[in-house]
């Protein structure tokens, strides 16, 4: 007992590392403006330069990621496959986890027509509907319908219904398929299917997938060094239902959507990311997805790169699949469900404390690659929370509180004209995103005039608007919240949906 409340204390206070940070990080910024103005001014100086340079980099990532998402869904990855010749593609099947809670039959039918529309053999599909006992008439009712409709379609249509109150569980996604992936693999076993020829893709529910993507996702997993030791994350665009997104929600998924793109041209940084795919072998060795978090999407990446050693990566597919922004129809209950999101993509810092725990105790993964991950996910949810508001509020607080000798100094004066050239040279950077963020649209539907896409170019200047309402506030939240712990812990929130119109 006395050893588990050691080390619950010692993993406590590794909670509370990104919160400490944070706080520590904002409130020195503040007492320092007022305290030593002119050292003040120097670190914003510095930063905001930091950002420039670390945005202008990430533009020619984001170029070179778009290049490939065209050249990669233009190809026939079917009849790629055929010209593979020391494997079968037809020996190797596909799994299909669809997790659904409480969403109407609409959203879930929408879901099932893409899967029908893949240029890739129905019949190397099994898919698996994985309902909640806490939504039982709905899902019973929906999955009736379902069945019905796309019953024969697949190699197998499978309902499963995840049974309330489990102990240690967390109500939500990651318990949902957990329970469902168990279930797969008593089918699997009972086909007598190899693992290592079984591929699993877990999508959201509102996930459409693009009609390359199977013949794409089989083709890399063929074609791959050692393909159990890879997790396969697409692209993420939010475009089932833009053209009807208020332009705040439209914004802040695009902005999700590029980030994903900018980090698919860096592998080493990758993680996986909402719907993403992975080898049975690996999943059954990790023991599924983890049942008690509220991230288990992100989470399923680490667990296998713990149990391998660190010889485990993500393989980056230019192929899209396209999901819902949070827009409901009300505009202020959008914003508020679009905070609830960010709040719990934001919460995904509960990784941190994870992988410092598991990375200690592993003895044989190479200490380069720990410090490589736990770099990158503790400047990612520190730069997430802080920057935002460092460049965009506290830019000019220390200007304000700096005396008549300090702001003589040379550096003093100028800082109001350096940070405007700065920010000056930064929209060039947002105008290349807004361009961008036009040419992935899909097509855009008569009923909207061409003069649209003056809308869609136009949006992204509230861009600094939303980096601090649906970025910096609630990662600070969610990093508050891990660092408080207790009753102020998240738990998982389902993100509202409803049916897009074709």
């Amino acid at each position: 007992m006395e050893l588990k409340t050691k080390n619950y204390y010692k993993y406590r206070l590794l909670e509370s590392v990104p919160g400490i940070l944070v706080w520590a990080t904002l409130i020195l910024a503040v007492l320092v403006s007022v305290w030593q103005p002119l050292w003040a001014i120097y670190f914003i100086i510095i930063f905001d330069l930091y950002w420039f340079i670390r945005v202008s980099y990430m533009l020619i990532y984001l170029f070179i990621s778009w290049r490939r998402y065209h050249q990669e869904s233009r190809q026939n990855w079917l009849s790629k496959l055929s010209e593979i010749k020391d494997k079968d593609w037809r020996e190797y099947h596909h799994l299909v986890f669809l997790p659904t809670y409480k969403e109407p039959f609409e959203v879930v039918e929408q879901t099932f027509k893409s899967l029908t529309q893949s240029l890739y053999p129905l019949d190397k599909m099994v898919i698996i509907l994985a309902g909640e006992e806490a939504d039982r008439v709905n899902f019973e009712q929906v999955a009736a319908r379902i069945q019905k409709e796309f019953g024969y379609t697949f190699s197998k249509l499978i309902t499963t219904l995840h049974p309330a109150n489990v102990p240690g569980e967390m109500p939500g996604k990651g318990s949902n398929i957990h329970y469902a992936g168990h279930r797969a693999k008593e089918y699997v076993d009972t086909m007598g299917w190899t693992y290592e020829e079984v591929i699993v893709s877990a999508f959201d529910i509102d996930t459409k997938v693009h009609p390359q993507y199977f013949s794409y996702l089989t083709y890399q997993y063929l074609t791959a060094d050692d393909p159990t030791r890879y997790s396969y994350q697409p692209l993420a665009f939010y475009h089932n239902n833009v053209w009807e997104s208020n332009l705040v929600t439209r914004v802040v998924s695009n902005a999700t959507t590029f980030w994903l793109l900018t980090d698919l041209a860096r592998s080493e940084r990758l993680f996986t990311f909402s719907s993403h795919s992975m080898s049975f072998k690996a999943l059954v060795d990790v023991g599924f997805w983890q049942n008690d978090i509220v991230t288990e999407d992100s989470r399923i990446f680490l667990q296998c790169f713990i149990y391998y050693n660190g010889n485990y990566r993500v393989k980056p597919m230019y192929i899209p699949v396209s999901m819902n922004t949070v827009y409901m129809g009300k505009f202020w209950r959008s914003l508020l469900n679009q905070y609830k999101q960010m709040r719990r993509w934001a919460w995904g810092v509960e990784h941190f404390p994870y992988m410092a725990w598991n990375f200690y105790k592993n003895k044989k993964m190479p200490l380069v690659k720990k410090v490589r991950y736990l770099w990158n996910q503790t400047e990612g949810v520190y730069s997430w929370a802080t920057a935002p508001i460092i460049i965009f509020l506290l830019g000019r607080l220390p200007l304000y509180f700096a005396d008549k000798t300090e702001q003589s100094t040379y550096i003093a004066q100028q800082a109001p004209f350096i940070l405007e050239f700065l920010m000056t040279i930064s929209m060039l950077g947002l105008i290349i995103t807004a361009v961008f963020s036009t040419l992935l649209l899909p097509p855009r539907p008569l009923k909207y005039h061409w003069s649209i896409y003056l809308v869609m170019i136009g949006q992204w200047i509230v861009f600094p608007i939303t980096m601090i309402f649906f970025g910096s506030i609630p990662a600070i939240e969610a990093q508050t919240r891990l660092m408080l712990g207790g009753r102020f812990r998240l738990g998982f929130w389902v993100t509202e949906k409803k049916g897009s119109i074709d």
